[in-house]
């Protein structure tokens, strides 16, 4: 290829990449974004094909990347845009299942390296299962690179059939620290005062309200703390298909427990929070987690997927759908103020330990260079 990135000998054409987000997750358009803005810099040409909702909130054009709106569908008019826009791309990198699937599509035909970055796993029961496993294979095998952003997702991957299979170096951009604005403490009391949590416990779980998200588990653990005083309060933030059936068993059981949607203030309740609680049947590089970490807040989580590798010792960790072990775990640590110290401390030598946002770009960037340098003597 004549295309290379533009830190290779000059007078030759920047290298362009297109990435692709399909519904695109938190984890994943923050990525995205943060990817955009570090190969932008470098002087690589990005182009972003997402919907217009992913862009509004991530701002693509902001961080240097050309922004072309593609819906999530899989529909031919999706596809269509999304084959133009790939038109004279020298490499193609798609974020998650669906929007690799698209990507493939769209590439038919085309000799056009595709690298995909598994962000998360799909779930599905049933004859759903089959026919993941199959597009999961098929993207596997289309992909001249799977990263997968923790050691089972590489491992499942390869399972699929993927030809190299690596370990993403993922950063999540960390977020702003609301204890470093004017008035922290204001601004924490505030946090807490909204929720109805001044006087008491906060415990702060954020996510998807969804079958996998272990929140009925969380829900039966409220139940061993009802007896604590000051009586704890869970708050969790977040939407799904689940919200109508935990609020009834909140109301029903009378559970010290508040359901709030989906909150723009994460990081505020996150700070003013005593702990963080993280439930799911299945997490990769879990955001809550990693926030939770950044601002010192003691952390609750199941030993599931990527979590025990990706927060070593720096957190309780119980087995999913263990209620009582989870519970335990939240009123031992609420009456342990040294452990909470301990945890804190641990954690911010964890995070020392993650990618930082320029080794990801520099990997990434380096995968490319390696699927798009002509070969010697070729």
């Amino acid at each position: 290829m004549s295309h290379v990135s533009s830190h290779s000998p000059h007078g030759q054409t920047p290298l362009h990449t297109v990435q692709v987000l399909g519904g695109g997750s938190a984890g994943s358009s923050a990525h995205v974004r943060s990817l955009a803005a570090g190969l932008a810099a470098r002087g690589v040409r990005v182009t972003v094909c997402a919907p217009d909702e992913a862009a509004r909130a991530y701002d693509f054009a902001g961080a240097g990347a050309r922004h072309v709106p593609v819906a999530r569908s899989g529909d031919p008019v999706s596809v269509a845009a999304l084959r133009a826009a790939c038109a004279d791309a020298d490499l193609v990198h798609a974020h998650g299942l669906h929007a690799a699937l698209r990507a493939t599509v769209a590439l038919t035909g085309r000799r056009v390296p595709l690298v995909v970055t598994w962000h998360t796993r799909a779930q599905a029961d049933g004859a759903r299962a089959r026919v993941l496993r199959l597009l999961e294979r098929r993207v596997a095998r289309a992909a001249a690179v799977v990263l997968g952003t923790s050691s089972d997702l590489v491992d499942r991957a390869r399972s699929r059939g993927a030809r190299d299979a690596r370990l993403a170096a993922v950063a999540l951009p960390a977020p702003c620290r609301p204890e470093e604005a004017e008035e922290p403490d204001g601004l924490l009391h505030k946090a807490r005062a909204e929720v109805g949590a001044v006087d008491r416990p906060l415990i702060l779980a954020v996510g998807a309200l969804e079958r996998n998200g272990g929140y009925d588990v969380l829900l039966n653990a409220t139940r061993a703390w009802r007896h604590l005083d000051p009586l704890p309060l869970l708050v969790v933030a977040g939407e799904g298909s689940e919200r109508a059936a935990l609020q009834r068993r909140i109301e029903d059981e009378q559970l010290p427990a508040r359901l709030v949607g989906r909150r723009d203030d994460v990081p505020e309740l996150l700070a003013a929070a005593d702990l963080a609680v993280l439930p799911s049947s299945w997490e990769s590089r879990s955001v809550l987690a990693q926030e939770a970490l950044h601002a010192r807040v003691p952390l609750v989580a199941t030993a599931v997927g990527g979590i025990p590798e990706l927060v070593g010792d720096a957190a309780e960790l119980v087995e999913y759908g263990d209620a009582e072990a989870l519970s335990t775990a939240v009123v031992r640590l609420l009456a342990d103020p040294v452990r909470r110290a301990e945890l804190k401390d641990r954690g911010e030598a964890q995070v020392a330990t993650w990618p930082t946002e320029d080794e990801t770009v520099t990997q990434v960037l380096s995968i490319y260079d390696e699927l798009t340098q002509p070969l010697p003597y070729s």
